[in-house]
């Protein structure tokens, strides 16, 4: 009887060997719509928890790029519903080894040339920690999906909502064979139903105009780069 129950216990570890490793999808910790007088806002945080040949990436100075996106959809009952926003943000995330830290970049354009090479950077912020910058790339406040103007009122809208680690902005070398690993697949999407009633932006900050950024570090505004 022991030498079979030996017998199971190594088929059982034998199996666990080869068994596929599946991603960790972000943890979505919090997430809530707005709806004011002066559009919709996003507010949304991820439980971010890469795996070990993610980070290896990372601390080898691999930069990371993590997309939020947002469409926003108008129902109609006589058609497909209608795209009536959509809205984009990317996150680059890279260690420094000279100065060991983590540095997170912002971008707002729509499109991103190959590689992310052609990534404008409007907002940059140092970290400490990579948990620290994670939790900075994860986190997102008051982010602005669509004007006011384009919520027609009394009508039915949606957002589909996306987060992701895109792994085609990645260094051409590193994207061979990485859509077949689970390990790098990290995203989470989303249906979000869009409140009907408008509600007071009392914290709004219109000096800034950064404000549903909410990134936590040292943070240095900057002109985007060409």
């Amino acid at each position: 009887m022991i030498r079979w129950h030996a017998l199971c216990l190594g088929v059982v570890l034998s199996l666990l060997m080869f068994w596929p490793v599946h991603a960790q999808a972000p943890q979505v910790q919090q997430i809530s719509l707005l709806r004011t007088t002066e559009g919709l806002l996003l507010s949304a945080r991820m439980g971010l928890q890469p795996a070990a040949v993610v980070e290896d990436a990372l601390y080898k100075a691999v930069p990371l790029y993590f997309v939020w996106h947002a469409d926003v959809y108008r129902a109609r009952w006589y058609w497909t519903d209608k795209r009536v926003a959509t809205a984009t943000r990317t996150l680059r995330l890279a260690y420094q080894p000279l100065t060991r830290r983590w540095r997170v970049s912002l971008s707002n354009d729509m499109a991103a040339a190959a590689g992310g090479a052609g990534l404008q950077y409007a907002l940059h912020q140092n970290f400490d920690s990579l948990n620290e910058a994670l939790a900075g790339v994860g986190r997102v406040a008051r982010w602005r999906l669509a004007d006011a103007a384009r919520l027609e009122p009394g009508a039915d809208h949606e957002v589909e909502f996306s987060f992701r680690l895109d792994l085609t902005l990645l260094p051409r070398p590193f994207q061979i064979g990485m859509a077949n690993q689970a390990e790098w697949n990290v995203e989470v999407r989303q249906t979000l139903r869009v409140p009907e009633r408008i509600e007071p932006d009392k914290a709004a900050d219109h000096a800034t105009g950064v404000h549903a950024v909410e990134l936590t570090g040292e943070a240095s505004v900057s002109e985007p780069t060409r």
